[in-house]
């Protein structure tokens, strides 16, 4: 029986490789608009990220996701991605 290939990406935070299902994707829709999609199929260019809060800072603290979207990023929106990241992890 053949094997089922797993898509690996890799987290903007550690720059580690991992499944895709255990990241959380961030997406820039086409209108320009940032967000944290949990269900990875909103339309739009996509980057990755761990369920780890450090992971997030260090992805804002090395410019993360203005090298993956190659565009400038406002500082509001890492804030609002933060807030939405934290909702987001699990409790514990």
């Amino acid at each position: 029986m053949k094997t089922k290939k797993i898509p690996q990406r890799l987290c903007l935070g550690c720059r580690q490789p991992h499944p895709k299902k255990e990241l959380i994707r961030i997406v820039r829709s086409p209108e320009g608009t940032f967000s944290v999609d949990l269900t990875g199929k909103k339309s739009g260019r996509g980057a990755y990220i761990c369920h780890k809060l450090e992971c997030f800072e260090a992805a804002r603290k090395s410019h993360g996701l203005e090298h993956s979207f190659q565009c400038a990023v406002d500082p509001s929106v890492y804030d609002e991605l933060e807030q939405e990241l934290k909702k987001s992890l699990p409790e514990g």
